[in-house]
C-alpha cells in the first residue's frame, strides 16, 4: 500500500471537490468513455453550455481534465488515465446511509 502524502492529500480533495457537485461527477463518468465536445456533454447532462463551460474550467483548475484542441473546437478528456478506473471502482462502493441522515433541513451530509 502506498504511503500518502501531502501532494497525495491535496489531490484526494480537489477529486472531493469536483465530485460534490452532480454536474462535474457527471462529466467525469462520461470522460470514462473517451474524450468528448463541451456541446455533447451539456446536452447529455441536461445543462446550457454556460454551466458546462464554468464546470470544464473548475475540472481543469483541478487538474481532473484536459482540453484537446480540435480545429477550432476542443473535446476533453481525463488528465490521467488512472482516473477512469478509479471511478468504475468509486462506482461499486457501497455507503450505508442512515435514513433520516439526508432529509430535511437537518442534512449534515451536504
Amino acid at each position: 500500500m502506498a504511503t500518502a502524502t501531502v501532494s497525495h492529500t491535496a489531490a484526494l480533495a480537489r477529486l472531493g471537490h469536483a465530485l460534490s457537485d452532480s454536474t462535474r461527477a457527471g462529466v467525469l463518468l462520461a470522460l470514462r468513455n473517451g474524450p468528448a465536445f463541451p456541446s455533447d456533454l451539456a446536452e447529455a447532462l441536461g445543462v446550457s453550455r454556460q454551466v458546462m463551460s464554468n464546470q470544464l474550467a473548475c475540472l481543469r483548475g483541478c487538474g481532473l481534465v484536459e482540453a484537446v484542441p480540435e480545429g477550432r473546437h476542443a473535446s476533453y478528456r481525463l488528465a490521467d488515465p488512472n482516473l477512469a478506473p478509479a471511478l468504475g471502482e468509486l462506482l461499486q462502493v457501497v455507503l450505508s446511509v442512515e435514513p433520516d441522515c439526508c432529509t430535511g433541513e437537518g442534512c449534515t451530509c451536504a
